[in-house]
């Protein structure tokens, strides 16, 4: 079978004709039919992840979509985390217990590119950010695959105003296309600055904020919240490290939260990726994607590391 391979740490995968895998032990072959190119599939292949330096060579792609015993089937791998091959591969062996049948409809590739990022977008809103009708939500990173479901999720769970930030034109453009009601402008690192776009853009303070950036973002959006108003944090690509000063977080008794998929039990992810999957299927959920063969992967791979794709790159075996 013909499978993107990381040979090395740090360089883009190779396709290769490799044997393809046997199904024991619990596992089913699953063809895949879609093998989106994550930011985790890129963290884990350049050996600087929190999970250790993976064992080369081996097949990335830490989610798909595929066929599976006649159903259409999400799945989740470890690879990049633990020994394994994950998605990017003709044919991928997969726990039964790990599958997750979609519904009639779905279109793979768009399932694929929404996956475990809209997941994040949907549970950090509505679990761990406890989004309720009629609040004012701030959506950082909103151009990305996180950011632009988190537009729609939060639309759709009934939010009254949605406020989107992002840094490149392209990206505020998506956030528009998502839905937004305001778009601001990330292109510059002065949190104060941020703050004051922020709240002009607000209609009042706002209840809630979704932040997969951290850094300057999140210091200036902690000081657009509302007394008792939540930030959730689910990723740090603007900065490890945030100025929120001490007097913001005390004066106004915010709440900072932290999310990860990663703590997500099997049920409460399988039942997460059928919302997403169903939304999906029914038009209330699309995010920018692009779908790209297989023997195109190392290219785009360095397009998706690079931030020049135009959206979330899926790989078509």
């Amino acid at each position: 079978m013909r499978a993107a391979q990381i040979e090395e740490l740090g360089r883009p995968p190779v396709v290769t004709g490799k044997e393809p895998p046997a199904a024991a032990g619990g596992y089913v072959l699953v063809e895949v039919l879609a093998a989106p190119i994550t930011p985790l599939d890129l963290l884990c292949a350049s050996g600087t992840s929190y999970f250790g330096r993976p064992a080369a060579p081996y097949v990335p792609g830490v989610q798909g979509v595929g066929h599976a015993d006649g159903r259409t089937v999400w799945f989740p791998t470890s690879a990049g985390m633990a020994p394994g091959d994950g998605s990017m591969a003709a044919v991928a062996a997969v726990p039964e217990a790990d599958l997750v049948e979609l519904p009639a409809g779905a279109d793979p590739v768009a399932v694929a590119a929404a996956g475990l990022s809209a997941v994040a977008a949907y549970l950090g809103l509505t679990w761990r950010g406890e989004l309720a009708a009629g609040e004012q939500v701030v959506v950082l990173g909103a151009g990305g695959v996180v950011g632009q479901a988190a537009v729609q999720v939060a639309r759709a769970a009934g939010a009254r105003r949605v406020v989107a930030a992002a840094r490149s034109e392209a990206a505020q453009q998506r956030a528009r296309d998502a839905g937004a009601d305001a778009v601001v402008a990330l292109d510059t690192d002065d949190h104060v600055e941020l703050a004051d776009r922020l709240a002009e853009a607000c209609d009042g303070p706002a209840d809630l904020v979704l932040d997969p950036l951290f850094g300057a973002p999140a210091a200036a959006a902690a000081r657009v919240l509302r007394p008792g108003g939540r930030l959730v944090n689910l990723g740090g690509s603007a900065g490890e490290t945030s100025p929120i000063d001490s007097s913001t977080l005390r004066s106004r008794s915010l709440r900072l939260l932290g999310y990860t998929n990663n703590e997500l039990s099997p049920e409460r992810r399988a039942d997460a990726i059928r919302t997403v999957a169903d939304a999906v299927a029914r038009g209330a959920l699309a995010v920018a994607h692009e779908r790209v063969p297989l023997e195109q992967a190392p290219s785009a791979w360095e397009r998706q590391a690079a931030g020049g794709a135009a959206g979330r790159i899926v790989l078509t075996p």
